[in-house]
């Protein structure tokens, strides 16, 4: 099978078939031309009638979820939210990251939903699939608003992202940080900025996702990191480097995620090593096969964040040592729910 040709600022080089359909589209080899240039992004109106999406993962750290965007147009090569895409007709590859799914309404539906006597107030996830301060986001402000909502409620809200505009609503999150309603995790896959470009392409470089962390932690809010994906042979013995680092502008707690490769993300990280890493393709796939019972993804609820076997048990010994070089020692904040409270309807006035 012909390897793509890597297409500046993309993650992927190709669309996979989805799973679901029958249909397949070959692309014409690359010489006639066809499929060489990097697509333009286009976004789509999601009209979806709920924003808050439930998992029972005992693994993720949180049940509710709220994602503004679908697709994700940082086009992390490794992202495990790809194959969500197939759901809506789309590819796991380049329609991942070029054709965006925006929910306009996402601030409102948050507002309708926090309202209800049906919602319990718990911790609310911003980015359990895709990330919520991907480029867009600079323009459209949803994930700003949706902040603005559960500032407004007062519900415990985390986030993960791996772009600086998040510093840009620092004001919002200080306010939450005075409820203990707020934690903000930056992820730092490499300190690296070449690697950085080419496994995460249009996300914010390593020394800007510092550079928010420590913006963060200078106005009180809580802030960490989370070293996702640690890839082995490749990322992994960055851990100790990524801790200090971290720690230095101002993060207080931290956690790491081993490469998790589900459906069809599997041929588009092979790709990904063949067009950029050749030489080191084998020892990284054989390395991911060591940790995952000698498949490129595990499933299991019971492994599938950390891996077994011996190379699983080396990552976790780096990020001990990465823990004990920079101090953190916390995993997560404790936040709470103690200061919630819905917005009171409005009184009939008789004047």
């Amino acid at each position: 099978m012909r390897t793509p040709f890597p297409l500046h600022g993309r993650g992927s080089s190709s669309n996979p078939k989805n799973r679901f359909e029958t249909i397949e589209r070959v692309p014409e080899p690359a010489e006639d031309g066809d499929d060489n240039s990097s697509p333009d992004t286009q976004f789509f109106s999601d009209s979806s009638k709920s924003i808050i999406a439930y998992n029972d993962s005992p693994d993720v750290g949180f049940d509710a979820s709220v994602n503004p965007y679908r697709g994700c147009e940082h086009g992390c090569v490794y992202c495990y939210a790809r194959p969500s895409h197939e759901y809506l007709g789309f590819s796991s590859g380049l329609d991942f990251e070029t054709k965006i799914m925006v929910k306009e309404d996402a601030p409102e539906l948050l507002r309708k939903e926090l309202s209800s006597l049906k919602w319990k107030p718990q911790l609310v996830a911003l980015s359990g699939n895709t990330d919520c301060y991907q480029p867009v986001e600079k323009q459209k402000q949803l994930t700003r608003r949706c902040l603005e909502v559960l500032l407004e409620f007062r519900n415990p809200v985390v986030i993960i992202t791996k772009n600086h505009l998040v510093s840009r609503d620092v004001d919002i999150l200080a306010e939450l940080a005075g409820f203990d309603c707020i934690a903000v995790t930056l992820s730092l896959t490499t300190l690296d900025h070449k690697l950085s470009s080419l496994l995460e392409p249009r996300a914010s470089r390593p020394a800007r996702r510092l550079a928010a962390i420590a913006k963060l932690a200078d106005a009180g809010v809580p802030v960490g990191y989370l070293q996702a994906p640690m890839i082995p042979g490749l990322t992994d013995s960055e851990a100790p480097a990524i801790g200090v680092a971290a720690a230095r502008a101002g993060a207080t707690f931290s956690g790491y995620v081993a490469l998790r490769l589900p459906f069809a993300v599997k041929d588009l990280f092979e790709q990904w090593l063949e067009q950029h890493y050749p030489d080191k393709k084998t020892k990284i796939l054989n390395r991911v096969r060591e940790i995952r019972g000698g498949r490129l993804n595990d499933p299991n609820f019971k492994s599938r964040m950390r891996g077994e076997g011996i190379f699983a048990e080396q990552m976790a010994e780096l990020f001990q040592l990465a823990r004990k070089k920079s101090g953190i020692r916390e995993r997560w904040p404790k936040l709470t729910t103690e200061h919630f409270r819905r917005a009171e309807k409005n009184q009939l006035s008789l004047f």
